[in-house]
């Protein structure tokens, strides 16, 4: 984490020191006095190359592989509240690539393999565990959809398996295998999908960033968006106007509302995606499952709380907070397949606002306001993406045109009739 000591506003970077074995015995040798801020937090100056407006996984990412892949480090990213606050904060830090559309797995795949390495390139814990993912087939429909799923996969070289309930139930001995309403026929498993620490992808990003030179700038709402001639010249914030080149928004379920800024509309509704913990218990499973049918998914937590998730609100809205007809409708489902689950008690639960298009597929894009970009759309998905976002949404803004990660999800799809179709993999939220 993060013990500080103050750093001067007007430093250009952090000049970050490697975290290290070595580095946690020397500072506990002077009573830890001589760890340095993760990042600064500086003043803005008048003018940036680009500014990212969002500090979430995505919108840090992005500036990251801006400044390591393209080398553009004169980089601002504007944060209305704190970073990580949003929905990098508040999922359930699944990480998985089992997508059936060919666009769609190559860029979940990409950012798993980005994971499996992120710890060591960024010199932070991100705490990734390649535990596993489970995807169930409770239904003769849901055994179809999977097997094709894992053909599909074969194709792209994407490695899962179709595997049928007698593994199952050896992978997750607390599973319910038989049950009278939701039996478990088999399940599609990704071996190295897993988890890994929501916030700490944040804070290792930043971290990076930072150490670039670039500006993180928290507290700092964009009240508006800048343009002259059809081109995009900067935005208005609460701490003043700031000049750009380029113009990168990653805000997940503001999309729309930042879309409206710059003066063109998105296809897209947000709605809010809940999620619980439950008290901490002792290891009770070591992979991620997730019920399609039941509209439900769990893991254990390295606190030991079960961390359970359903789907999103089928209403269009902006809350974070959870809702009780939620838990009665996933627990209650749940239960069935997980009985164990009957006798916890709740911890926590909260909400998320994520932004879902149409095929419930992102959106990565050149938008009609010249010099300006837009990374969102990612509905349920956001958070496994991240790395394989911010590379694709990084090349984007560089060079003007997307890359072969990016091409598939420009804006004109939706007027095209050009759609991804992933309502299957992404229709429950996880």
């Amino acid at each position: 984490m993060y013990h500080v000591r103050k750093v001067p506003h007007d430093r250009e970077s952090a000049d970050m020191k490697r975290y290290s074995a070595f580095a946690i015995v020397r500072e506990a040798l002077r009573n830890h006095r001589g760890w340095e801020r993760a990042w600064i937090s500086p003043e803005p100056r008048e003018r940036y190359d680009v500014v990212v407006i969002g500090a979430g996984g995505h919108g840090l990412a992005t500036a990251y592989y801006l400044g390591r892949n393209h080398g553009v480090k004169n980089v601002a990213v504007i944060e209305k509240g704190w970073l990580g606050g949003g929905n990098t904060g508040r999922n359930t830090t699944i990480i998985r690539s089992n997508y059936l559309q060919d666009p769609s797995a190559a860029i979940y795949e990409k950012a798993r393999s980005l994971y499996e390495g992120l710890s060591q390139e960024l010199n932070y814990n991100l705490m990734f565990s390649p535990r596993g993912v489970l995807m169930l087939a409770q239904t003769e429909h849901e055994v179809r959809g999977y097997r094709r799923t894992a053909y599909a996969n074969a194709l792209q070289g994407v490695k899962t398996e179709f595997i049928g309930p007698e593994r199952v139930k050896q992978i997750v001995p607390i599973i319910e295998t038989g049950g009278p309403r939701y039996p478990v026929l088999g399940a599609l498993w990704q071996a190295r999908g897993g988890t890994a620490r929501h916030d700490a992808v944040a804070w290792g990003y930043a971290r990076a960033c930072s150490d670039m030179g670039m500006h993180i700038l928290q507290k700092t709402e964009v009240t508006g968006i800048t343009q002259k001639g059809g081109k995009v010249t900067g935005v208005r914030t609460t701490r003043g106007d700031i000049g750009c080149g380029k113009l990168a928004i990653v805000v997940a379920g503001h999309s729309g509302r930042l879309a409206e800024m710059a003066g063109f509309r998105l296809p897209i509704e947000s709605v809010a995606l809940q999620a619980m913990v439950s008290e901490p218990i002792k290891p009770a499973m070591d992979v991620v499952v997730m019920a399609n049918t039941v509209h439900g998914y769990m893991s254990q937590s390295d606190k030991g709380e079960m961390v359970i998730g359903g789907g999103a609100d089928g209403f269009n809205n902006y809350t974070q907070r959870g809702s009780f007809h939620h838990i009665e409708e996933t627990v209650r489902a749940l239960i069935e397949t997980f009985p164990m689950l009957s006798r916890l008690k709740m911890l926590r639960q909260w909400g998320g606002i994520v932004d879902m298009t149409g095929d419930r597929s992102p959106i990565i894009s050149k938008t009609p306001l010249e010099n300006c970009f837009i990374n969102g759309g990612w509905g349920t998905g956001g958070f496994k993406s991240i790395p394989g976002s911010g590379w694709a949404m990084a090349e984007l803004v560089a060079r003007g045109e997307p890359g072969p990660l990016a091409a598939a999800f420009g804006l004109e799809r939706f007027r095209e009739g050009r759609f991804i179709d992933e309502s299957v993999a992404a229709g429950v939220a996880h």
